[in-house]
C-alpha cells in the first residue's frame, strides 16, 4: 500500500523557531557578521521555551548559518538564514561516517602510491590546486573547488584505474564531507595548511609520510558539528 496517506507530523518546536529567526533576519536586514538577539529576549518574543532557542541555534550552527561565541551572543556567518530541512540533516548525518571511512581507506592509500609514481605534470597540477584553493580562501570562500582538484589531481597521479573508480562512485558523499568539514569556523585555512604538507611528502616522494599526512587531514574533517549533532534533543 502507498505510504501517501502516512500521518501528518507537526514541525518540530526549534524547526518553527529557525523559520521564525530567518523571518527576522530577512525583515531587519541583517547582514554576515550582525548578532541576533539574545537568546532571553527570543524565547520571550516568540513565547516558547530557551530550550527551543537552543536547539534551533545548534541545527543553524550545524549549517554553518550562525556561530556561537561564549559569552557573547549568536552572530551570523551568513547574509541569509535558509537552512536546509531537518530529515535532510538527518539523512546526511547518517550517511556520513561510511563516507569518512571510505575516504580514510582508499585516500591514505592513493596518497601513498602519489608519492611513488607522480610526475612533474601530476605536481603542476597539485600545486595549481593549491594555488586555487588559497586564492579561495583569500577571497572569503571556502575553497571547495581548490580541494576537489587537489584530491582530484592525488588521485590521478597514484595512477590506480580501480582505486580512482572507487573515487568516483562516492563522489557526491566526498562533496558533502568537503562542505561539512570547510564549513566549520576556522577550517579552510588549517584545510589548506594540511594539503601542503600532502604535497610536500608527495613531492619528495616519501611514501609513509604522504599517507599519515592525508590521514591526519581526513580524521580532521571528519571533526564535524554534524556528527555530534542529536536531532532528537
Amino acid at each position: 500500500m502507498s505510504d501517501s496517506l502516512r500521518p501528518v507530523t507537526r514541525p518540530r518546536m526549534y524547526e518553527q523557531v529557525m523559520a521564525r529567526l530567518r523571518e527576522h533576519v530577512e525583515s531587519e536586514g541583517l547582514q554576515a557578521g550582525d548578532r541576533l538577539p539574545p537568546e532571553r529576549e527570543l524565547a520571550d518574543r516568540l513565547h516558547v521555551s530557551r530550550a527551543s532557542i537552543k536547539q534551533a541555534v545548534v541545527v543553524l550552527e550545524v549549517q554553518g548559518l550562525v556561530e556561537s561565541r561564549h559569552g557573547g551572543g549568536v552572530y551570523l556567518r551568513t547574509s541569509s538564514l535558509n537552512p536546509e530541512p531537518v530529515a535532510t540533516l538527518v539523512d546526511r548525518r547518517r550517511r556520513l561516517p561510511d563516507v569518512l571511512d571510505a575516504r580514510e581507506a582508499i585516500e591514505t592509500k592513493l596518497a601513498e602510491l602519489a608519492a611513488l609514481r607522480r610526475t612533474d605534470d601530476d605536481l603542476a597540477a597539485i600545486d595549481a590546486a593549491l594555488e586555487i584553493m588559497r586564492a579561495e580562501i583569500d577571497g572569503g570562500e571556502l575553497g571547495e573547488d581548490g580541494d576537489r582538484r587537489f584530491h582530484a589531481a592525488v588521485a590521478a597521479a597514484a595512477r590506480s584505474t580501480l582505486l580512482a573508480d572507487f573515487m568516483q562512485g562516492i563522489r557526491e558523499g566526498i562533496a558533502e564531507s568537503r562542505h561539512e568539514s570547510l564549513q566549520q569556523p576556522a577550517r579552510p585555512p588549517k584545510s589548506l595548511s594540511q594539503h601542503r604538507r600532502i604535497a610536500q611528502a608527495i613531492r619528495a616522494q616519501d611514501a609513509s609520510a604522504a599517507a599519515a599526512a592525508m590521514k591526519e587531514h581526513l580524521e580532521t574533517v571528519s571533526r564535524v558539528r554534524l556528527l555530534s549533532w542529536n536531532p532528537e534533543a
